[in-house]
């Protein structure tokens, strides 16, 4: 058999330089970070608040309160004011 690329040892060159090139990271908030900053607010946020900020569908707003911010510990409490739904958040317990 005859290999495609006379010189491998190239292929294998440019593998590791690529490996070592440091990944930069974003310091833009998570999806997760801009739910609790919002809800941290005086008055909370309703779920559409919460929605444009993510860019999630309702049922996954709702699945990341219900799962990802209590299993942090957060207290999650909701009342609805005026037929709107608010959502708050307590200090991690």
């Amino acid at each position: 058999m005859t290999s495609k690329n006379p010189n491998p040892s190239i292929q294998k060159q440019n593998r590791t330089h690529s490996a070592a090139i440091p990944k930069t990271t974003s310091d833009a908030p998570t999806k997760l970070e801009k739910i609790v900053d919002l809800l941290r607010r005086k008055d909370g946020a309703c779920l559409e608040e919460l929605c444009t900020a993510t860019g999630w569908q309702s049922h996954s707003v709702r699945g990341a309160i219900a799962g990802a911010l209590k299993k942090k510990g957060h207290l999650i409490t909701s009342e609805k004011i005026d037929s709107v739904r608010r959502y708050r958040i307590g200090a991690p317990q």
